[in-house]
């Protein structure tokens, strides 16, 4: 069953699915007449508040995201310090309690701090000697 029609706005059969009806867009040219309507001063403020909006978006959205990122790096930064910290403690304690006190004596906390006390000076003078380039 294959109809078709000549005319505008008619609808065609094709098969089983009908075809949707078929016009010539009209001009999409302005006329003089639409600018005298009395609703330019809506469509005048229409354009403006969308190009503040595109200029908003292009200047803020960089700011905000930037600003996320700050605030994300100092809580990072913050749950960082405060695990290298809880790691410590447990570091000087453990070491605290397995150092033989044959060794250190009965008394090693001393002992515990300058173990790890020098492991963070060399840490230290590791980076420092990475940051300034230097190779020997």
């Amino acid at each position: 069953m294959v109809t078709t029609s000549d005319t505008v706005g008619a609808r065609r059969t094709l098969g089983r699915v009908a075809a949707m009806a078929t016009t010539t867009p009209a001009s999409s040219a302005p006329t003089p007449a639409a600018a005298d309507t009395p609703d330019w001063p809506a469509q005048a403020a229409d354009a403006i508040v969308e190009q503040v909006g595109k200029v908003r978006d292009r200047t803020t959205g960089p700011a905000i995201k930037i600003s996320g990122y700050v605030v994300f790096g100092a809580f990072a930064l913050l749950l960082g310090s405060v695990a290298f910290v809880l790691f410590l403690i447990g570091a000087f304690r453990a070491l605290d309690a397995y150092l033989p006190d044959a060794v250190f004596g009965e008394e090693h906390t001393w002992a515990a701090h300058s173990i790890l006390g020098a492991i963070l000076v060399l840490g230290g003078l590791l980076t420092s000697r990475k940051m300034k380039g230097d190779t020997a």
